[in-house]
């Protein structure tokens, strides 16, 4: 029984400071447990290994295999179709066949740069890491043209095993912490020493509870690989025709330009006729009423006119003697 709070605020420190002390064989552990169990007879999806240095059998330092790599993949994809909304559907239906399932999804309405209105659409969807490469071939068979037709791709690979170990071994750090609390707890006769122990363990089991989810986070990231795909209409990425001509190179950019700038103008004369002018006109009646006001002023006051010049007399002639 502890009868002395002194012992209670040692122990409790104690235990505490096993939480930021990660051991140094975390790193080297010869495997990753994502379940919390025994390891399943099939490899998970999210496992990335380093198939090199499983062949050779590489051994770290301490004879244990070299940690099992956890990646997570994504890809970014740009394409035009004849029917966006057509494509949003296969590319829907395509990830849940692979038993993944669809984030976001949106259709909407765009302009071409000759004001045609052609249709768009966005979607984000999931699907097993280990078929990335199999959906985003899926994807680009819907294009008719995979020359033009494919404007952007874009796969990327973060590997999140450092992060990942040091999460699970902060786990565990936290999960010892809260069994040594437990037990003073159980252990403690006072109060004062009870809410004491209590408090810090419903701040040990907050942290657990976040760490737990980062955790997650990091397992679903690596075995659901995001691919985020935009889908525009043929039309709005066509090349400018005038009837069955198509100029290229320096006069389709000339004609654009000249489009653009013909734009411009139009534009600008909208808005100093709608936005310029008005405010114009509000700003030059008052000033010019003040204006008016202020000669006013000033011609009714009195100006001092100067003395006007009198004639210069001769001088006298002195009289004769």
């Amino acid at each position: 029984m502890f009868k002395r709070p002194i012992l209670i605020v040692v122990l409790l420190a104690l235990a505490l400071v096993s939480i930021g002390c990660a051991p140094a064989m975390a790193t080297q552990s010869p495997s990753m447990d994502y379940y919390g169990g025994e390891a399943p007879a099939a490899e998970p999806a999210f496992y990335a290994v380093d198939k090199a240095a499983e062949s050779s059998g590489a051994r770290n330092a301490t004879g244990q295999a070299s940690v099992e790599r956890l990646v997570i993949r994504n890809a970014d994809l740009s394409i035009a179709t004849a029917d966006p909304g057509v494509s949003l559907d296969a590319i829907a239906k395509m990830a849940e066949d692979m038993t993944g399932f669809v984030v976001s999804s949106r259709l909407y309405k765009t302009y071409t740069e000759d004001g045609v209105e052609v249709p768009a659409a966005n979607i984000t969807v999931r699907v097993p890491a280990e078929r990335l490469n199999e959906a985003l071939d899926t994807i680009k068979a819907l294009v008719a043209d995979p020359a033009k037709d494919i404007l952007y791709e874009n796969v990327t690979g973060d590997d999140v095993t450092d992060q990942y170990t040091d999460l699970r071994s902060r786990l565990t750090n936290l999960e010892n912490t809260e069994k040594q609390l437990q037990e003073i707890m159980d252990e403690a006769n006072k109060t004062e020493d009870v809410l004491n122990v209590y408090n810090q363990l419903v701040s040990i089991r907050e942290q657990i509870e976040v760490t737990k989810g980062q955790i997650k986070y990091y397992e679903e990231s690596a075995a659901l690989s995001a691919i985020s795909v935009m889908i525009q209409s043929l039309d709005a990425v066509s090349p400018l025709t005038i009837g069955k001509w198509q100029p290229v190179g320096v006069a389709r950019d000339a004609i654009q330009a000249l489009i653009n700038t013909l734009k411009f103008l139009a534009n600008a004369a909208i808005w100093i006729i709608l936005f310029f002018l008005p405010v114009g006109l509000v700003i030059y009646f008052p000033l010019r009423f003040l204006w008016k006001g202020l000669k006013r002023l000033f011609k009714g006051k009195p100006k001092n006119k100067p003395a006007a010049n009198l004639p210069a007399v001769p001088p006298s002639e002195p009289p004769a003697a």
